[in-house]
């Protein structure tokens, strides 16, 4: 039996943090890891106590058409990558890298040219995370300097979506 790489094993187990997802459009999940140590993980939901759009059998970004890494002011839920950040402290984040999957909830497929939306990557580079790894497919992923967000920040030329 081959044993599975690092990278993979850590984006194996975003993939299975991800199941607890309860977004009607899209399942991420989210691990942090520092020194080969997991720091925290985190999936999309709704905050604790409101009920998630699987409990309320809609979207209301979908209803409204509103494409993907736009308008999430009007989703109900926290997205993996905030959530995972909020469960640990920044000290124990200094550094660390942030390992990230998306699913399509209705085919399953991962999703394509997933990232991470302009609020969270803010979150990331104020939590001192050093690199976000993407998964493409099972096996490929893309490994993203956080330094490249604070350089190119799409902010300033009104880039919306990903």
């Amino acid at each position: 039996m081959t044993r599975i790489d690092k990278i993979n094993y850590y984006l194996d187990l975003a993939e299975t943090v991800s199941e607890r997802c309860t977004c009607l459009r899209r399942h991420y999940g989210a691990v942090i890891v520092k020194n080969d140590e997991i720091i925290s993980s985190g999936y999309v939901g709704s905050p604790r106590g409101r009920k998630n759009c699987s409990d309320l059998g809609y979207c209301v970004r979908e209803s409204l058409n509103i494409p993907r890494g736009e308008r999430y002011e009007l989703c109900r839920s926290v997205h993996a990558e905030a959530n995972a950040i909020i469960s640990a402290a920044r000290k124990d984040m200094l550094g660390g890298d942030l390992y990230l999957v998306g699913r399509e909830a209705r085919t399953g497929e991962y999703v394509e040219n997933a990232n991470c939306c302009s609020m969270c990557k803010r979150m990331i580079i104020n939590a001192g995370i050093k690199r976000v790894i993407i998964r493409d497919d099972k096996t490929e992923y893309r490994v993203i300097d956080v330094d490249e967000w604070i350089e190119n920040d799409e902010t300033l030329t009104g880039t919306t979506g990903y």
